[in-house]
C-alpha cells in the first residue's frame, strides 16, 4: 500500500503542481496569451486609476472630473485597434517603417528644441504643442524608432557575417542612437535617455557583442548620465535630495515624501478604490509619474504587488519570444522593446518607493497620456505579431478556430466562408 501511496503522492503534491505549471509555460502559445493578458490587465487598471488619480484636481480646475479620464479613453481607443493591427503585421513590414520612424523622430526632437515650438515643464523640452490640451512627445515614439531601427540594422548586418568587427558592430548604430540621445539630452529628460541608452546596450547584448565593447558602452552609457546630472543644477539638487531624503521635505523632496506617505497609508489591502487623500492635492502628479503611489493608497501592498506581478509575467513573455524565434531580427526586436518597457517601469517604481532618483517618466500602460501609451500598444502589438511565429504557434493558432472578432462578424453576416 505504501509503495502504490509514494506513486500516486505527487499527482497531487508540490512537485506535481510544479509540473503542471511548467507544462503551462511550455506550450507554443504560452508567450502570446502572457503578452495578451498582462497588456489588457495593466491598461485596465491604468485606466481606472488614471480616473480615480486625477478627479479631485480635474473638478477643481475643469468642473469635471472626468477630463484626463476621457483624454485617456480616447489614447486608449486610438492604442488597442493600433495594437491589433500590430499584432498581424508581418516582421518585414516592421522593418520597413523602422528607417522612415527614426529619421522622423530625429526630426521631431530637433523640433522640440526650436524656441516657441517646443514646449517645456519642469526643467525638461520634451512636447510639441498642436493646440488645446493635445501635445507630442517625440522622445516616446524615438524609443520605438531606435528598437525598430536598431534591430534591423544589426539584423542584416549579422545576414551579412559582418558582426565580427566591433566597428561594423557600433557603426553606424552608435551614431544613430547618439543622435536620439544627444538631442533628448539637450532637452534635460534625464530619464528618457537612461532607457535609450537601455536599448542600446540591450542591442549589443543580445547580438552578442564582445565583454570589453559592451563594458566599455557601458562605462560611456554612465559618464553621459553623469554629465546629463551635473550640468543642470535642478538635478543635481534631486541627486542630492535622494541622498538625503529626510532633508528638504518641504521643497525638493516634497513628492517622494508624500508619495511615500501615500504608499505607507495604504496598508496591505488600501484605503479602497477613490479613498485615497493624496490626491487632494497633496502629492504632484499624481495620475502620470506617480501614479505608483496611488495603487499603493488605494489598493494597498495587495494592488502593487499584483502590478509588479503582470510587469514580471510581462518581462519574462518578451524574454521567452526573443529567445525561442527563429529570425535575427524579430529575436533583437523583442529583447529591446522588453528592455525598454521593463526598465522604464523599474525606474519609475524605483523613485516612487525611494530606491531611484525621481526622472519624471510614466509607468508604461498605466501613467496617464497618449504620447507614451501608443508607442507602448504598438510595441506590444508587434511582440504578439512576434509570438505567433514561435515554433509550433501557428499550428495552435489554426487548433484554437476563429477568434471571438471573426466570430461577431460571421454573426452579423460579415466573415469571409
Amino acid at each position: 500500500m505504501s509503495a502504490v501511496y509514494d506513486e500516486e503522492e505527487p499527482r497531487s503534491g508540490p512537485r506535481a503542481w510544479a509540473s503542471g505549471v511548467a507544462g503551462l509555460l511550455d506550450r507554443p502559445l504560452t508567450s502570446y496569451y502572457l503578452v495578451l493578458g498582462s497588456s489588457l490587465l495593466l491598461l485596465a487598471l491604468g485606466i481606472v486609476m488614471v480616473l480615480s488619480a486625477s478627479s479631485i484636481k480635474q473638478y477643481q480646475d475643469t468642473g469635471s472630473a472626468f477630463s484626463l479620464f476621457e483624454r485617456q479613453a480616447l489614447w486608449v481607443g486610438i492604442g488597442l485597434p493600433l495594437m491589433w493591427v500590430a499584432g498581424r503585421m508581418p516582421p518585414k513590414m516592421f522593418r520597413t517603417i523602422a528607417y522612415p520612424l527614426m529619421l522622423l523622430s530625429a526630426l521631431a526632437l530637433m523640433v522640440v528644441l526650436i524656441p516657441g515650438l517646443g514646449q517645456s515643464a519642469n526643467g525638461a523640452q520634451r512636447w510639441i504643442s498642436f493646440g488645446g490640451p493635445f501635445q507630442l512627445q517625440p522622445s516616446e515614439p524615438a524609443k520605438l524608432a531606435l528598437v525598430l531601427w536598431g534591430a534591423d540594422l544589426l539584423a542584416r548586418k549579422e545576414k551579412l557575417r559582418q558582426l565580427t568587427d566591433w566597428r561594423q558592430l557600433l557603426i553606424p548604430l552608435l551614431p544613430g542612437a547618439g543622435v536620439l540621445v544627444l538631442f533628448v539630452m539637450l532637452g534635460s529628460d534625464l530619464g528618457t535617455t537612461v532607457v535609450l541608452l537601455t536599448i542600446f546596450l540591450s542591442l549589443l547584448w543580445v547580438v552578442g557583442a564582445p565583454g570589453r565593447l559592451f563594458v566599455g558602452m557601458a562605462g560611456v552609457t554612465s559618464v553621459l548620465v553623469a554629465i546629463l546630472i551635473v550640468v543642470e543644477p535642478y538635478r543635481m539638487t534631486r541627486l542630492t535630495g535622494f541622498l538625503d531624503q529626510s532633508g528638504n521635505q518641504l521643497t525638493i523632496n516634497y513628492q517622494g515624501i508624500q508619495g511615500l506617505y501615500a504608499i505607507a497609508s495604504g496598508g496591505l489591502l488600501g484605503t479602497g478604490l477613490g479613498e485615497g487623500r493624496a490626491k487632494w492635492n497633496y502629492l504632484p502628479h499624481p495620475e502620470t509619474d506617480f501614479i505608483f503611489a496611488i495603487i499603493g493608497e488605494e489598493l494597498g501592498l495587495i494592488g502593487t504587488l499584483i502590478v509588479l506581478g503582470l510587469f514580471g509575467l510581462l518581462a519574462y513573455a518578451g524574454l521567452r519570444i526573443a529567445r525561442r524565434v527563429k529570425d535575427p531580427f524579430m529575436r533583437l526586436a523583442a529583447a529591446g522593446a522588453t528592455a525598454w518597457l521593463i526598465v522604464q517601469a523599474i525606474i519609475n517604481i524605483g523613485a516612487v518607493i525611494g530606491v531611484l532618483p525621481i526622472t519624471g517618466i510614466p509607468l508604461p500602460l498605466v501613467s496617464y497620456g497618449g504620447s507614451a501609451l501608443i508607442p507602448t500598444l504598438f510595441v506590444l502589438g508587434m511582440l504578439l505579431s512576434f509570438a505567433k511565429r514561435e515554433p509550433g504557434a501557428r499550428q495552435a493558432l489554426a487548433a484554437r478556430g476563429p477568434g471571438p472578432a471573426v466570430m461577431a462578424l460571421s454573426w452579423l453576416g460579415l466573415a469571409k466562408r
